[in-house]
């Protein structure tokens, strides 16, 4: 499956904001944000002209960026809110918050999306007692999702553990840390998305 394999620091510059893509480093003195706060490229510290369509570009490139979700994918998870009942721009967060990888990362798994998604992809993660070794998969209310038991001895893995405890674990799900294990208890509700984005100016972008 596609997926943007480029240097993810340059994206949160060009947002203007952490996205958190690097985990631990985003945290560190290290992050290109704080050391470089303007966009890459010869002109990022040019002036900007912004326009109501360059700013609800933004909040749709920042939303894909966030999760990690492609151009095509994240247009058909907008497809997908647009269908259901509901707020369409919280729908289509709460779409985004039930991706499996984002769930592992929410659970203190993995320290990034993109480390949530390598240990779906490499066969760690089981929902409902069954492997599940695709990263777009999308829990549902009742749902347990687990680390498999052959892998919970992986060094990675025991380091993120010990970290958990310090983590704030969403309301929506429910960590048994002990046993590798959580429940998927309802939809997120929009309070409890901490996604840095404007939902309404991603609607009026698609809705042009």
């Amino acid at each position: 499956m596609a997926r943007y394999t480029g240097p993810v620091c340059r994206l949160c510059r060009r947002e203007g904001i952490k996205l958190y893509l690097k985990g631990e480093r985003c945290f560190s003195e290290k992050c290109a944000v704080d050391k470089r706060p303007y966009a890459p490229g010869q002109h990022g510290q040019g002036r900007k002209r912004t326009t109501e369509y360059g700013m609800q570009l933004r909040e749709k490139q920042k939303a894909r960026r966030y999760y990690g979700v492609l151009e095509n994918q994240f247009e058909r998870y907008y497809e997908e809110a647009a269908r259901r009942r509901g707020v369409t721009g919280e729908t289509l967060l709460q779409l985004l918050e039930s991706r499996l990888d984002n769930v592992v990362y929410r659970l203190g798994f993995a320290a990034s999306r993109a480390e949530a998604r390598q240990l779906v992809r490499h066969g760690h993660i089981q929902v409902n007692g069954r492997r599940v070794d695709i990263p777009s998969f999308l829990v549902k209310e009742g749902d347990v999702v687990s680390v498999r038991e052959k892998s919970r001895d992986n060094a990675r893995l025991k380091e993120l553990a010990e970290l958990i405890p310090s983590r704030t674990i969403p309301a929506w799900l429910e960590l048994d840390a002990e046993n590798w294990t959580a429940k998927v208890l309802r939809r997120p509700a929009r309070d409890e998305i901490d996604a840095p984005v404007q939902e309404q100016q991603i609607v009026e972008f698609y809705s042009r």
